[in-house]
């Protein structure tokens, strides 16, 4: 197996709405559904879907959201033998609000994902010895994250994390464990404490997390693309122009985008285009997992223009 995804399994229940309520109003909706989800979740469908072999560690709960979210895993070719079905408590839920411009709020309730602990650890470890790269977010506790990464670096395996949702107080020993750091604009003001509003902010931001230890610093910008900084090298990379109808999962997209590419053994600026490139077509179809693209379109649009 070359990538290892250690993190967060949700139901995504799904509100359209014409517009996203303020404090204290009520609105009408168009539409409701209910989708797997969660952003480990996403991004081991995304590198599956992308041609990569997939392990995934994580919990579900016993109920019946559990029983879906196993088998909508194994049904995209992901080894699921890594995931505990926790009988103490419920499925991690996730709430989510589509607005018509795509714009989207989310309430994540952890349930089972909340639960992980040095158990889930240990299990892990036991495929990380086979493995390329780990796959990072921050929907299950800090404690378990950093002592993943610890063990990660230990055995010279690659760790992307995306610092999602991005806490208060992110620990400081953490960066620099971390391979790959890929905060959306908003995680990376709260990471650098301050606002992103322009491009030298955008430099400025990179460059803090670079001197807290992490090696390469991707901040994703939305439909502008992304800013990719190491020690030595920086650039804006662009995206392409899509037609955007949800943005749930496009984040979880580009992350796989960059694993999956970097699992193949392309370049890093490669593996950017195709982060690019696979954040933007999900934002062309409704939901997250059914919208991640396969292998052979993120090659198609790849190769236009390189």
């Amino acid at each position: 197996m070359s990538i290892v995804v250690f993190g967060s399994i949700n139901m995504d229940m799904i509100a359209q709405t014409p517009n996203l309520p303020q404090p204290g109003e009520t609105v009408i909706g168009s539409n409701f559904m209910t989708l797997p989800g969660g952003k480990g979740a996403n991004q081991a469908v995304a590198t599956a879907k992308l041609g990569c072999s997939t392990y995934f560690v994580g919990r579900v709960g016993s109920d019946s959201f559990g029983k879906d979210l196993l088998r909508t895993l194994e049904t995209f070719k992901i080894n699921t033998g890594g995931i505990f079905i926790d009988p103490k408590i419920s499925s991690g839920v996730a709430m989510i609000s589509v607005e018509k411009s795509a714009e989207n709020t989310i309430i994540v309730i952890p349930g089972a994902n909340g639960n992980i602990d040095e158990s889930d650890v240990n299990r892990l470890k036991l495929v990380l010895p086979k493995t390329s790269f780990l796959l990072l977010q921050l929907e299950i506790p800090l404690i378990a994250i950093e002592t993943a990464a610890r063990e990660a670096k230990k055995l010279g395996v690659t760790v992307m994390l995306d610092p999602a949702p991005a806490p208060d107080n992110f620990p400081n020993c953490l960066y620099p464990l971390i391979d790959i750091i890929t905060p959306n604009r908003t995680e990376a003001e709260k990471l650098v404490k301050f606002p992103l509003n322009n491009d030298h902010s955008i430099k400025k931001a990179a460059n803090v997390l670079l001197n807290q230890g992490v090696k390469n610093v991707i901040i994703k910008l939305g439909e502008k693309g992304a800013f990719y900084a190491t020690q030595t090298d920086q650039c804006f990379v662009p995206s392409i122009t899509v037609k955007a109808i949800d943005t749930v999962g496009a984040g979880d997209a580009f992350n796989g985008g960059i694993a999956a590419a970097l699992d193949r053994g392309l370049s890093l600026k490669k593996a950017l285009k195709w982060g690019t490139i696979a954040g933007a077509l999900t934002t062309t179809k409704e939901g997250a997992q059914a919208a991640l693209p396969d292998l052979a379109t993120v090659q198609q649009f790849s190769e236009v223009g390189s």
